[in-house]
């Protein structure tokens, strides 16, 4: 005991560096240590948002899929819907001698476009519409005086729309302003 009391009393500076020593150590270790919970800090938010985004997405996925489940399936079922308008369109409908299988077609065509409604299928018919490049396809430009240039003219095959998204664009005839004959050149003046 005698020998501790001399070593503390023989070098008092070697008893304070010791102790600021092991003061400044265990600040740096205080200092290290809340470096890495503020990194675990850091990383748990990360992986919280992380989960929270693939959750997010799994969600919209999946209200997609319920959305769009029908899209082959519609896209297989717009031909059908073609043959029986152009049947209409072809057939006379004063003719006596067709009328039941019009009215079996009207009705059949009828029942079609409920069913597609009823499942958010709407059809683009654009007739007479300014032309949109996101819902039409233009097939073809014509000069027209009557109506305004970029107007729908004509239709070929109309378009469809399922829960608001193209399905398939309507095949259309685009007006254009009539082009004007170059002035005349007097060739004798």
């Amino acid at each position: 005991m005698a020998d501790e009391q001399t070593l503390d009393t023989q070098n008092p500076q070697d008893a304070q560096n010791a102790e600021a020593g092991s003061g400044e150590d265990l600040a740096a270790r205080v200092h290290a240590l809340e470096e890495q919970l503020a990194q675990a800090q850091d990383n748990a938010l990360r992986v919280a948002a992380d989960l929270q985004n693939v959750r997010r997405r799994a969600e919209q996925d999946v209200e997609k899929a319920h959305k769009f489940a029908l899209e082959k399936f519609a896209n297989d079922l717009l031909p059908v819907v073609d043959s029986l308008e152009r049947g209409l369109e072809l057939s006379d409908p004063n003719d006596e001698s067709i009328r039941p299988v019009r009215e079996g077609m009207e009705l059949t065509l009828k029942l079609f476009h409920d069913t597609l409604k009823r499942y958010q299928l709407e059809a683009v018919d654009p007739h007479g519409a300014p032309f949109n490049p996101e819902h039409h396809q233009a097939m073809a430009l014509e000069e027209s005086t009557h109506v305004e240039p970029n107007s729908v003219l004509k239709v070929f095959q109309k378009g469809y729309l399922l829960s608001g998204r193209l399905l398939r664009p309507a095949m259309v005839v685009v007006s254009k302003a009539p082009s004007v004959a170059p002035p005349s050149i007097d060739e004798q003046a």
